[in-house]
């Protein structure tokens, strides 16, 4: 297939729409459902940053799209026992794909709503089952099994869209897209995300274990396909918090650092612990949940919402308790696309448990960053790369 027609583009309005290859065949075989301009986006653009996760780490790698910017990225880390309860997978034994899966949808499920997933190896009958339960727009693959198939393709009705992706597929060095009638071009962003990208480290704290590295690969490559401006959050092997789109860096810091307090907040004992009722479904307990770690859930208390979802009032998680709570995390990996223009972003970083920073290096204000990090015992290393995306 070298051309394939689309109902409309980025909206309904925009037509004709289609995609179609100048020199030989599309490397996609659409198996189910009809695509449009935004899936197919965020699916080739998913599928890159998952094909590297996997090359730079070696582990199945998933990654949760919306908007052509990740929500969510994991390689396949196992779970413990705290992660499984947050994630709904007690008990379960799962496979590498369907870890990712789960850590890629699971790290903020509100923005995953409605993705597009891209998964670096086949999709088993499990990660297809744990799919077919959530709210979903398609998948990308290299290759599905025969049962996994035929559970996606009951989806939405029959109407889920399942991409199955050449994985041997290369692209053309030259890149390029119009605007407003003008045509732009450039080489193809093909920086690969090494172990050696961290080998400068800047500061007093000169160790970053190899976890930490790991974390910050994840984080590089992540954000390699993340609408600059953006940095990203990494503990244990997936996306915490991403930030994307930003005119300003500390305004992405910001986001993605709330973000990442969300996902530690939910593992809270008594988030763990709140008596939903057996009835509720998973998403109205992640809407639930997002709404009991926030700052005016003494409000909805107030007003006796509880009582459809509960089958008692839970005890109200105080933001002492919040603050005391986020300060026990550490540990955790912080990429930026570009470099850190002042000392501000690190110490918003420092309040979501960052120990480990990657970021270009080059601003005029480096001293004063540094001199940040080294405040907190922080290690940082000056990448020399920009990875803008757009």
């Amino acid at each position: 297939m070298k051309e394939f027609e689309l109902k409309y583009g980025c909206n309904p309005n925009q037509k004709p729409a289609r995609i179609f290859m100048k020199n030989g065949e599309l490397p996609i075989e659409i198996l189910n459902g009809r695509p449009g301009y935004i899936n197919l986006l965020d699916a080739f653009n998913s599928w890159q940053l998952v094909k590297e996760l996997k090359e730079a780490t070696g582990l199945p790698a998933a990654a949760s799209f919306k908007h052509v910017s990740p929500a969510g990225a994991a390689v396949a880390v196992p779970l413990d026992e705290t992660l499984q309860k947050v994630y709904f997978v007690e008990g379960i034994e799962l496979s590498p794909m369907a870890t990712a899966y789960i850590r890629a949808r699971g790290a903020d499920r509100m923005s995953s709503y409605g993705d597009f997933v891209a998964l670096s190896d086949e999709c088993d009958e499990q990660t297809a089952a744990f799919l077919a339960r959530e709210v979903s727009d398609g998948i990308i693959a290299p290759s599905y099994s025969e049962k996994a198939l035929e559970i996606l393709k009951n989806k939405r009705k029959g109407t889920y869209v399942v991409i199955k992706m050449d994985p041997d597929f290369i692209p053309e060095e030259i890149e390029t897209k119009d605007v407003y009638g003008v045509t732009f071009e450039q080489g193809r962003n093909n920086y690969q995300v090494t172990k050696e990208m961290f080998n400068n480290i800047v500061t007093e704290n000169k160790n970053i274990p190899e976890s930490a590295i790991i974390d910050l690969m994840i984080s590089m490559i992540t954000l390699k396909y993340t609408q600059s401006n953006s940095v990203c959050y990494v503990k244990d092997g997936q996306a915490i918090g991403i930030g994307a789109g930003q005119q300003s860096r500390i305004h992405c810091t910001r986001l993605a650092g709330n973000k990442a307090d969300n996902w530690f907040l939910r593992q809270n004992p008594k988030v763990l612990n709140l008596p939903f009722k057996e009835e509720i479904r998973r998403p109205d307990r992640d809407n639930a949940i997002d709404v009991y770690i926030s700052d005016d859930y003494e409000d909805v208390l107030a007003d006796g919402a509880w009582e459809a979802i509960f089958t008692e009032k839970p005890e109200i998680l105080t933001k002492e308790e919040k603050k005391a709570w986020l300060a026990t995390m550490s540990g955790v990996s912080l990429g930026s696309d570009a470099f850190f223009p002042f000392g501000d972003n690190i110490e918003r970083a420092k309040r979501s448990g960052v120990s480990y920073i990657a970021e270009a290096g080059g601003s005029v204000r480096d001293d004063n960053v540094i001199e940040t990090c080294n405040k907190y015992g922080i290690a940082m290393a000056f990448t020399g790369v920009r990875l803008f995306h757009h």
